[in-house]
């Protein structure tokens, strides 16, 4: 846990300067590494220092684990750093090390997944509307199926209790709920890993491979190992089954290029500037917007050629 908490750029002082200015010092606990979107994530957080000659980081990769998370920010709190930026692995659990946080004057970034906890115990949430990114998923399951065709949904959920699951899935279920002919017959998590996500597409395929027409995944990498299960069953994805899923990293553009995949919902992961922005203006006491949105877009099939070399993750 040490020798991730100092995984990245400069000492551990927050006194440290260049050229005679003092550095702001940004401590950032990662969830850990579950996914090609996390990973470029993270490479957009490491590449902070780079971009930004007055930040100094301190990464600490969580291992998708709240206990190791808060012993970071513990372990922030007591290297007196400028800044603080959380990604949470769960929603709940965080009011006693924010509020530590808060007593330490150390003011706290939310980024990409919410927390659920009072918003006075953090400056500001840098990321998605993981809610909204249901419902245009949803959306593009509604403009296929309509309110006639039987669409019978397997749902992969990402992991239990992340505000991401969370969102997606209220946003969807929803967008869909006045839609008689669009059920989700099967539900489970693939915890946002393509490993997961193909053994679960298993066991769906296996108990249900006649019935189910449509694949609802939380992110792109479930996704993608659902598409190798499906292909191993003997049926085509993006054909016999319709796809949807959240992220839009490369392998999933590829797909879609393919014919195998049907719409993305764009996740932004590349935060990294946002996020050196937002620090900067939080230490240098100007004004933050509580909810510091990324740019984000739908993506169908007809976009997929075009928009692959794009792709930066």
């Amino acid at each position: 846990m040490v020798t991730a908490l100092f995984t990245g750029c400069g000492s551990a002082s927050t006194s440290a300067s260049s050229g005679g200015k003092k550095k702001i010092v940004l401590g950032f606990a990662q969830v850990g590494a579950e996914s090609g979107w996390r990973t470029a994530e993270t490479n957009s957080v490491k590449d902070i220092p780079k971009n930004n000659s007055d930040i100094q980081l301190r990464f600490s990769d969580g291992q998708q684990k709240q206990e190791n998370q808060i012993k970071a920010i513990r372990s922030f709190i007591a290297q007196k750093v400028d800044v603080i930026a959380l990604d949470p692995v769960v929603e709940t659990g965080w009011d006693t090390v924010l509020k530590e946080a808060q007593d330490a004057k150390i003011p706290v970034i939310i980024v990409d997944r919410s927390v659920n906890a009072s918003k006075s115990l953090y400056t500001a949430f840098l990321g998605s509307d993981m809610e909204e990114e249901g419902k245009k998923a949803a959306k593009i399951v509604i403009d296929h199926f309509g309110k006639d065709k039987p669409c019978n949904i397997a749902e992969l959920q990402g992991t239990v209790g992340s505000s991401a699951m969370v969102g997606r899935q209220k946003g969807f279920n929803e967008t869909i709920k006045d839609y008689t002919n669009i059920k989700i017959i099967k539900s489970e998590s693939g915890d946002f890993t393509r490993a997961k996500g193909k053994e679960v597409m298993e066991a769906f395929l296996k108990s249900d491979g006649n019935k189910i027409n449509c694949l609802w995944s939380h992110n792109d990498d479930m996704g993608v190992g659902a598409i190798q299960a499906i292909e191993e069953y003997g049926k085509k994805p993006g054909k016999d089954i319709f796809i949807v899923s959240v992220d839009g990293i490369k392998d999933m553009f590829q797909m879609m290029k393919d014919g195998k995949t049907n719409g993305i919902v764009e996740c932004n992961p590349l935060l990294g500037p946002q996020l050196a922005e937002t620090a900067k203006a939080i230490v240098n006491g100007k004004h933050v917007e509580k909810f510091v949105k990324s740019k984000e877009s739908v993506y169908l099939p007809d976009q997929a050629a075009k928009e692959l070399p794009n792709r930066k993750y």
